[in-house]
């Protein structure tokens, strides 16, 4: 069939299942599936479903395992709260995990912890891949049409309807085909090594600094001006955070940032006059009238007014770095079109070479003296793993050496 152009769109096959579907949601469960995985062949793929949107924790509703010569173990980790046993049962094993980084999180808080990883959207992303998401990889490398509606879904549901049941099991019965194609690409290209060295790096990445001021992560607060506008902001959004916290919801599900914007722009003088405003919506918006408007006067009162801007650790945004620092914006060119030059050579996408946000800070504040082992050494503090200071370090060295110092 055609789009009605020229070009000739091909409708790919359906991936559909081939071991059948075990919804784990008791202990005796839990240990037949286990005795079940140990006879299977080959590597543990493990993947999880959150409720992001509609849930305030990140916590895992349903953990999806599966082997070769086993059957698809849907497990619910609220019914079976301690799976540190697969862990312990399976650390041998090498686990496929899809963009892991996502998963290992929540996988983490119920006690599945790999010891052995193979990162399926990593590798993607080191052999070049145009797509990397699951979607995209099965259907480019595997041939085969990956529905993808449920992504989205709300996974904390019970009971969970069948259809979801099935994308979830698909999810990681593809894995351990998608990881050997994946794995001869990166033979073929010669990357085992670096993509086993980014394995060892995901599975001992530290957890996410919490964010010291995240109500400034509001949607629309750019739209906010002068220090009591925006404490009547950060009053109303921690209101919102500890309420959502409270029940369980995703904050905006409750009350949308817009809508906490809208009150705050709109100065309302009475609860009254809140609960009239149209734009100050959702959920939640009236039926907790009385929790919002404690927020706005609790912003009104407030003496320690936050300022307009919070200072970074980090370099200004590059657009006005030949202002600020015109020898730095000289670097950062320099060193981007020598990135762009071994991007192309390798395969490896250029923040894959270096982190974006690293290629910033040595750019903006080279060592003081510039040689090979103080950018090593430099890049190491960063975070740099050591196959990227390997290539990155001559290509600094000589794009900074170009420029005046």
């Amino acid at each position: 069939m055609t789009d009605g152009d020229d070009a000739v769109v091909v409708e790919l096959p359906a991936a559909h299942l081939k071991a059948p579907i075990v919804l784990v949601e008791t202990q005796e469960q839990w240990q037949a599936a286990r005795d079940d995985l140990s006879t299977g062949e080959g590597p543990l793929a493990v993947d999880a479903e959150r409720a992001s949107g509609f849930r305030y924790s990140q916590r895992a509703y349903l953990v999806q395992l599966y082997r070769r010569g086993s059957a698809n173990y849907l497990v619910d980790p609220i019914a079976v709260s301690d799976l540190s046993d697969l862990t312990r049962e399976f650390a041998h094993l090498e686990w496929i995990i899809h963009a892991a980084h996502q998963d290992l999180p929540c996988l983490r808080e119920v006690g599945v912890n790999p010891a052995r990883l193979f990162d399926t959207e990593l590798v993607g992303r080191l052999v070049g891949l145009e797509r990397v998401g699951l979607q995209g990889a099965v259907e480019d490398l595997m041939g085969l049409a990956l529905a993808k509606e449920h992504s989205a879904a709300d996974w904390s549901t019970r009971p969970l309807p069948a259809p979801w049941l099935t994308y979830a099991a698909l999810d990681v019965e593809l894995l351990p085909d998608l990881r050997d194609i994946l794995h001869g690409l990166l033979e073929e290209k010669d990357l085992e090594a670096i993509a086993q060295e980014e394995f060892v790096a995901a599975l001992e990445a530290p957890a996410p600094t919490p964010r010291e001021q995240p109500w400034r992560r509001l949607s629309g607060l750019h739209q906010v001006k002068g220090g009591r506008s925006l404490a009547i902001a950060k009053a109303l959004w921690e209101a919102r955070d500890s309420y959502a916290s409270e029940i369980d919801r995703a904050p905006g599900r409750l009350v949308p940032d817009r809508s906490l914007v809208a009150a705050v722009l709109a100065n309302p003088s009475s609860q009254r006059e809140l609960a009239s405003l149209k734009a100050f919506h959702g959920r939640a918006s009236r039926s907790e009238l009385p929790r919002w408007w404690a927020a706005i006067e609790a912003g009104r009162a407030a003496e320690d007014l936050p300022p307009a801007r919070v200072a970074s650790d980090g370099p200004p945004p590059p657009r006005i770095w030949a202002d600020k620092n015109p020898v730095a914006a000289k670097r950062l060119v320099a060193a981007r079109k020598g990135i762009e030059a071994l991007s192309e050579e390798t395969g490896i996408p250029g923040e894959n070479l270096l982190t974006p946000d690293h290629l910033r800070r040595v750019c903006w504040e080279p060592p003081a003296t510039l040689t090979e082992a103080a950018l090593a050494e430099h890049l190491g503090e960063l975070g740099a793993r050591s196959w990227q200071r390997t290539l990155m370090v001559p290509l600094l060295l000589e794009a900074f050496v170009s420029e005046p110092q």
